[in-house]
């Protein structure tokens, strides 16, 4: 997040786009109707009805995978209307002049009609966040899971420069990360192109630092993501794999590579909380600590890093994930695995990565927190990012264009479905939430929300099972009659193990970041024939 997270409450303006934030990040939305509540408008770009969205002033709910067209859209209205902020963009910004005129040469009605919004309320909206000199953009995974999440990425980012709210409180970009501690997992290079701190693998004087201090040479090109390596087959170059707190062979897209990637690995250890789905195909299981049998630190969506304080010992022979990692490199002969403790681990994290150069246990002690970047040991953290520059120096606009998803309905699949990974009770592959008696009773099985005129169309009543079937692969799933789905589009989670909703979704992947388009694919739904 460029802005904290306390800033939504006094901001004027909040456009959520491509989240679900009440479900999956209930304390966010707290934050945010609460803004609400004090007369702030809020914007909802989703193409279903969420309940966040039901509390919109506007709801854009967009023909899912045409949110680049639906930004350009906003951006010529804003630029018709005289609402740029001039200013901003020429003291602050390059490359302005080619958005500007491709924006121009852009036909209103067509992008209206290539979102599925009726114009006047997309005009509405880019009035809304426009004239508002404290607009906040929110956005999640219905924003990046996509074949060109990269630049719809981009797209929102022109969005603000545009208008100035960058650079400055109650303003900003907040991507919402998804999972606890999925900020500090990357901050630490847990992305393969990257040292901590997201400082480049290519660069060779950063790596000559970290060698210096590691004592091993260090790759100088980038590693394979999450999905190539899963979906690298039974001929792959991947013949072993050591997965921590991951469970792929529920969250990956077509599981159906997937499961024939971990039954042709030589060998593959799995270090998790639970015996989960992933963890009973491996050939060595470690039994991991809880967050509350360990300390250590968070790092939270604002870039806020918090220590967490061990609070029980380690259940039976669980231990910490960093005394599992040094064991297994004092086996393979690692230098440097002998910290004697998470605050020695925080020392060296300090010395190597910059944003974190003031981050020291005594300090996080005696705090609530600090926000990277914090420099030194004077340095108070971050509140808000850009204040006086980008990290590149200026701000840069990119011309994003509209693309269509990998897969669009047609009349052997003339449904789409979008997938999502948060519920009131579970999350992810719920793992955790399913180990919970309470939140099973109150959602026990996996449901499929079908738009009423589908299920008249198809026949079918609330509360049926129906055979879904994608390009590849089916499952049998009970279907839920609401209006929270437009007509043509269907929505499941990936909660459950029974109903395997990703062995439909596609692999096709952004070429930039190699995420997978969770987001959209192409179904059919068959009434299931009873004996």
């Amino acid at each position: 997040m460029t802005n904290s997270i306390e800033e939504l409450g006094s901001a004027d303006v909040l456009l959520v786009t491509g989240s679900n934030t009440t479900e999956t990040h209930p304390q966010i939305g707290r934050n945010i109707l609460e803004a609400v509540d004090g007369g702030a408008k809020l914007i909802v770009i989703d193409p279903r009805r969420t309940d966040l969205a039901k509390e919109a002033h506007i709801h854009l709910n967009l023909r899912p995978g045409t949110d680049i067209a639906l930004i350009n859209c906003m951006m010529r209205i804003i630029l018709d209307e005289d609402l740029a902020d001039d200013l901003f963009i020429s003291m602050r910004t390059e490359n302005f002049i080619p958005l500007r005129d491709y924006l121009h040469r852009l036909d209103l009605d067509e992008l209206s009609a290539t979102t599925g919004i009726e114009l006047k309320k997309i005009h509405e909206a880019a009035c809304i966040y426009a004239r508002s000199s404290k607009s906040v953009i929110c956005y999640c995974l219905g924003v990046t899971q996509h074949s060109c999440g990269t630049d719809n990425v981009q797209a929102v980012a022109n969005l603000a420069m545009l208008t100035g709210n960058v650079e400055k409180k109650h303003s900003g970009v907040d991507p919402l990360r998804g999972q606890n501690n999925v900020q500090g997992a990357c901050d630490m290079a847990a992305l393969p192109a990257v040292l901590p701190g997201y400082q480049a693998i290519t660069d060779s004087a950063i790596r000559d630092r970290f060698q210096a201090v590691w004592k091993r040479e260090i790759p100088a090109v980038p590693g394979l993501s999450l999905t190539e390596m899963t979906h690298s087959g039974k001929d792959g170059a991947i013949r072993a794999m050591f997965i921590m707190g991951e469970n792929p062979l529920i969250s990956d897209p077509h599981l159906s590579r997937v499961q024939e990637t971990f039954e042709n690995l030589d060998f593959l250890a799995v270090s998790d909380i639970f015996l989960t789905e992933t963890a009973q195909h491996a050939h060595v299981v470690f039994p991991a600590a809880s967050f509350a049998e360990k300390r250590g630190t968070i790092t939270n969506s604002e870039r806020r890093v918090q220590l967490c304080r061990q609070a029980i010992p380690p259940i039976a022979n669980c231990r910490p994930d960093s005394e599992i990692i040094m064991e297994l490199g004092k086996r393979l002969d690692c230098p440097g695995m002998d910290f004697e403790s998470s605050d020695e681990i925080m020392e060296e994290i300090s010395l190597l990565t910059p944003i974190y150069g003031g981050m020291h246990y005594d300090r996080l002690e005696q705090s609530h927190g600090l926000q990277w970047p914090c420099w030194n040991r004077d340095h108070e953290g971050t509140e808000f990012l850009h204040k006086y520059y980008f990290t590149r120096g200026k701000g840069q606009f990119t011309i994003t264009r509209h693309q269509e998803p990998a897969e669009r309905p047609d009349r052997t699949y003339p449904y789409t479905l979008v997938t999502g990974r948060g519920s009131y009770h579970h999350y992810h592959t719920a793992t955790m939430t399913r180990n919970s008696k309470r939140l099973v009773r109150e959602y026990p099985e996996a449901l499929l929300e079908i738009n009423a005129q589908d299920a008249k169309t198809l026949q079918l009543q609330d509360g049926e099972k129906v055979e879904l079937l994608s390009r590849r692969g089916k499952v049998r799933i009970t279907i839920t009659i609401t209006d929270r789905v437009q007509p043509g589009t269907v929505f499941s989670s990936f909660h459950f193990f029974e109903v395997p909703i990703n062995q439909l979704t596609t692999s096709v992947m952004d070429p930039k970041s190699k995420c997978p388009e969770f987001k959209v694919c192409s179904v059919n739904l068959q009434k299931v024939k009873h004996d």
